[in-house]
């Protein structure tokens, strides 16, 4: 009957993408393709209406395929890409997208800028309308390409002016000024937009720094920083920091823009020079806080052999043992870490290793552990008798000033 034979052509189908799936889970591509020829044939065949249509499920088989075929070249990849925009209308847009990022990845760049043109000039009825998001990306991904021209053409003339004593080449500066139009116009449209657009920001803000714009890149990182719009993004308050350390701001706007930082990522790289700069502070509010910092770093795995870190804070415990005052901020944070950073940090294990792979990361770690955990832990036990036993003389400073400063340890432990 009709409706038995629509059933089994449905279970073929499904079963012949389970093989396809299979096929590319276990990276056997050149089988995957004979199934997805089987497939394609099938579809002849096929009146249905799925909610995810034929043409979109051979565009994203097939691209994943010949992206990692043996036999694929960039000729076949290129017809294909070509085939499937034809197919579906509504995708024209992503599909042109992603044959310019293949086009991009294998260097050409003149290819996909070519491609981007072309889709930007697309038009189809309502269509066009209806994918506007993407064609926004297609404006930016050309803006991006714009300002790459820009900065080739930017360093002839840096070149130039090395070799030549200031001479500039008058077609090379015009050809570099209309890519800065193209790209500025571009890419200032799309961080218009609500979400994450970290590199065409960048490029932006290099455009305007460089024709000496600074309030406009100002204003640009501050919107991408804090528009409530935006989603939470940690690089954003990277990239004003940045701007603000290379234009001389004030430490105040320094810090508040890295305050904003330790808020969403406490283990950011840049803490460092967050607890550096509050360290320094004469405010005892800011003090508290670059102690607070470096403990919440190092609360992280990848922090636990950097030795910038774990002397940042060694220095900052030492600061307040020697002087007996604000012992409280080391036992608030001590509090909440001392049924665990013994086995995370203060291990005999790790003082072992420690000792073998790093002398200056054993030390400061011992330092605090010694203070932490008194003159009795295995940490700094170990390390102290080995740098003793190596007539390091800095090893036998530590040693004695645990040992002076052991009442300490009591205090803190409570």
């Amino acid at each position: 009957s009709s409706h038995e034979h629509k059933l089994n052509f449905k279970r073929s189908k499904e079963a012949c993408l389970s093989y396809i799936q299979d096929a590319m889970l276990q990276k056997q591509w050149k089988r995957a393709a004979e199934f997805l020829t089987f497939y394609v044939e099938s579809l002849e065949k096929d009146y249905s209406r799925e909610p995810i249509g034929p043409s979109e499920m051979i565009w994203r088989i097939g691209t994943e395929i010949l992206c990692h075929h043996s036999r694929s070249s960039t000729k076949e990849f290129n017809c294909f890409m070509e085939q499937m925009k034809t197919l579906g209308v509504k995708r024209y847009l992503k599909v042109c997208l992603e044959h310019v990022f293949h086009l991009l990845c294998n260097g050409q760049i003149d290819e996909a800028y070519q491609n981007l043109s072309l889709a930007e000039s697309w038009r189809f009825g309502e269509q066009t309308a209806l994918q506007d998001k993407e064609m926004k990306l297609i404006q930016a991904y050309r803006g991006l390409l714009d300002y790459y021209s820009w900065s080739k053409q930017k360093n002839i003339l840096l070149e130039h002016g090395k070799c030549l004593d200031g001479f500039a080449d008058l077609s090379v500066e015009q050809e570099m000024h209309s890519c800065f139009r193209k790209a500025a116009m571009n890419l200032k449209e799309i961080i218009k937009i609500p979400g994450v657009w970290d590199l065409f920001v960048k490029c932006y803000v290099d455009l305007l720094e460089f024709y000496g714009d600074h309030n406009e890149a100002c204003q640009v990182l501050n919107e991408y920083a804090y528009n409530s719009k935006f989603p939470a993004n940690p690089n954003a308050h990277v990239y004003l920091y940045q701007f603000l350390k290379r234009q001389g701001e004030s430490k105040k706007s320094l810090i508040s823009a890295l305050k904003i930082l330790h808020d969403i990522v406490p283990s950011h790289e840049l803490m460092i020079d967050f607890n550096t700069m509050l360290q320094k502070s004469k405010k005892r509010k800011k003090r508290r806080l670059g102690l607070e910092v470096i403990f919440a770093a190092l609360d992280y795995a990848g922090w636990k052999e950097n030795v910038k870190a774990w002397s940042c804070l060694a220095r900052q415990v030492k600061q307040i043992v020697i002087s007996g005052k604000h012992l409280d901020w080391i036992k608030q944070e001590w509090n909440s870490r001392k049924d665990w950073w013994p086995a995370f940090h203060f291990s005999r294990y790790l003082a072992k290793r420690n000792w073998q792979e790093n002398k200056s990361l054993s030390y400061e770690k011992a330092l605090v552990a010694g203070i932490l955990l008194g003159k009795d832990c295995k940490y700094f036990k170990y390390v102290s008798h080995q740098g003793c036993k190596a007539q390091v003389k800095r090893f036998r400073m530590l040693k004695k000033f645990v040992n002076r400063h052991n009442p300490v340890y009591l205090r803190i432990s409570g």
